[in-house]
């Protein structure tokens, strides 16, 4: 089954058209969409979203750009929420090193405080790692989370095979698509498949043929051609170790 393993449903680009949005992307074969929360402002939103539709699983987390505008209270809602049971993972949390002026000790702190509540409710995590591989992983492994996905990886190999040690997914998915982005492309086609989940992050990070466009939950089914073109193995595989990866990490599947 094609799984996108990040998309922003809930994001105001969708507001117009959503539900006609949705129905494209069921009718190119995506079966499942996981939608990480950002802020606690969107935390309602997910939720809703989930509840409407039984092919969306949501995530809540506070997203590193927006730790600078939370609340002191909202990790003890981020816990509460948490308690409830209704989410598949913690995210979208992480670093971003990559913005200018990036409060990196603040974005730490709640780094570390959701990687706990992870840990405590036994639940993966969906990272946002930009320009801060190494302090990621330096956290993951002084607080042992069970897994997740490091969403859009851009790193080297042998983060990667880090990543992978410590029971993590790689998303692929946009960025793949650009005949440029050769290390991308080389890690797609050549590390485990057991390792590799697809994603949109729509509507961010479209793919090249839409460069100036929105990206969309359809597009899954292309980005998952190519990356059994850059494999060379079917589509048929690609689909089926992609969508049980997914599974396997988040529990995606009813």
């Amino acid at each position: 089954m094609l799984v996108d393993t990040h998309i922003h449903l809930d994001a105001a680009e969708f507001d117009a058209d959503r539900e006609a949005v949705l129905a494209a992307a069921r009718a190119a074969g995506v079966g499942c969409f996981v939608v990480p929360a950002v802020e606690v402002a969107n935390f309602d939103r997910v939720a809703a979203l989930a509840v409407a539709h039984p092919d969306i699983r949501h995530a809540y987390g506070i997203h590193p750009l927006y730790v600078a505008n939370a609340a002191p209270d909202d990790l003890g809602i981020l816990e509460d929420r948490l308690a409830n049971g209704d989410a598949i993972a913690v995210g979208e949390i992480g670093l971003d090193f990559f913005v200018p002026d990036a409060d990196a000790a603040r974005q730490e702190a709640f780094f570390v405080a959701q990687l706990k509540l992870a840990r405590r409710f036994n639940l993966p995590v969906i990272l946002h790692v930009r320009r801060a591989v190494d302090t990621i992983l330096k956290h993951l492994r002084r607080i042992e989370v069970p897994g997740g996905i490091a969403h859009a990886f851009n790193g080297s190999r042998q983060q990667a095979e880090t990543f992978i040690a410590l029971g993590f997914k790689l998303g692929f998915g946009g960025a793949m698509t650009f005949d440029g982005s050769r290390r991308i492309r080389e890690l797609a086609a050549t590390l485990p498949l057991a390792a590799i989940v697809l994603e949109t992050d729509a509507p961010d990070i479209p793919p090249a043929w839409a460069q100036r466009g929105r990206n969309e939950p359809e597009n899954l089914a292309r980005f998952a051609e190519i990356l059994a073109e850059l494999r060379g193995i079917s589509l048929v595989e690609v689909v089926a170790a992609t969508g049980d990866n997914a599974n396997s990490v988040l529990g995606t599947h009813h």
